[in-house]
């Protein structure tokens, strides 16, 4: 029998928290861990409409890419709007888990999903973000290195690409005297032992410091065992915010926008064009989502044309103004990132073949009609 708890863990291997941005709240929205999953339903957002539907359908579980609880709540308040669809999921026996910035920089996740819909290859990060690494030293008696070791691989530290559980040792001898009071693994107090022990040495993502440390003082025999972290220069990563990639031949701007639009699911605004609809387009920076705070780093980076979601006026117009600005492409914020979702399918199939996994129909882009001006 499939868990949200299950899930939980998939969707955190895949996209983990940690490599979320600090003010994102992403995770277990609502639902216990042992609550069995046989239906899922993938959307962007969470609406009334969505939550309706995951009921109507049968869903378990819905997993959206906005958290439905992004900012802070005192009440579950059912006159209001996110207080009403969370207690209609809770009622329903719907969990809810949300996969934000971090399926947005994810190799596998949003943005790239956008990025290979519209044609582009040769992806790499936009902005990329190091990864922050730490190094976890504790000195284990001989006889119960492997029982920590293998502790600390299942907290997340030691993976080194395709390989986890790595790690260095070299003995020693450790030496301690139990002050009054103490109740040590071995000796007694006020004498001075000494014991063989290892030196062990495992590197982790900085985001797993403290269930590493939580692991390591559980698995330990000492009742003071002796560690340190150290703090890494960073190191490389194929992940970043937005993307940058090529198109196999250059388009016009105007050629490639039709492009972009055919690729998104139709809304009522469209995709629009900033700049000349005619400049030759062969490199592009793509950031799925909300992107203006990001129109520098296109700038920087020297593309022929941006494409990202709610796209301000003066940030735009004030961008166009340099003389080798890429050209702007906005996309609908929803319908940029809804293409994630059949992605995001085939992934969940492909290890959950029991579930019944759907993706939402309900268009949750806020526009519902256009007039001529």
């Amino acid at each position: 029998m499939t868990t949200l708890a299950d899930l939980t863990r998939w969707l955190d291997g895949r996209y983990p928290p940690a490599s979320a941005e600090s003010w994102d709240r992403v995770g277990v929205v609502c639902g216990a861990p042992e609550d069995p999953v046989t239906s899922v339903l993938l959307s962007v957002d969470v609406t009334t409409a969505v939550v309706a539907e995951a009921a109507d359908s049968g869903a378990d579980l819905l997993i959206a890419h906005h958290p439905l609880l992004l900012r802070g709540v005192h009440g579950i308040d059912g006159r209001q709007p996110k207080g009403r669809m969370l207690l209609d999921l809770i009622r329903g026996g719907i969990g809810c888990l949300a996969a934000h910035t971090n399926a947005d920089i994810a190799t596998d996740g949003v943005c790239r999903s956008l990025a290979e819909g519209i044609g582009l290859t040769a992806l790499t990060p936009l902005d990329p973000r190091p990864a922050a690494l730490d190094q976890v030293v504790v000195f284990v008696p001989v006889e119960h290195t492997a029982a920590v070791v293998a502790a600390l691989g299942a907290a997340g530290a030691g993976t080194i690409g395709d390989y986890d559980h790595c790690h260095w040792s070299v003995p020693g001898t450790g030496s301690f005297r139990p002050l009054p009071g103490a109740q040590p693994f071995l000796g007694r107090p006020g004498v001075t032992e000494t014991v063989a022990e290892d030196r062990v040495e495992m590197v982790l993502p900085r985001g797993r410091r403290a269930a590493v440390r939580a692991a390591l003082l559980a698995a330990h025999p000492y009742e003071e065992p002796a560690y340190h972290f150290l703090e890494l220069a960073p190191g490389p990563t194929d992940l970043g915010i937005g993307l940058l990639g090529e198109l196999a031949e250059p388009l016009s701007a105007d050629a490639f926008a039709a492009q972009v639009a055919a690729a998104v699911p139709p809304t009522v605004p469209g995709v629009r064009l900033g700049g000349d609809p005619t400049r030759q387009v062969r490199t592009v920076a793509v950031l799925a989502g909300a992107g203006d705070s990001h129109l520098d780093a296109a700038q920087r980076a020297g593309v022929d044309a941006y494409v990202t979601s709610d796209l301000r006026h003066h940030p735009a117009t004030e961008a166009l103004e340099y003389a080798d600005a890429p050209v702007l492409i906005d996309v609908p914020h929803w319908a940029a990132e809804a293409l994630w979702l059949p992605r995001l399918r085939a992934l969940l199939a492909a290890d959950f073949p029991e579930l019944r996994i759907r993706v939402s129909e309900v268009r949750t882009d806020a526009w519902t009609r256009r007039y001529p001006g």
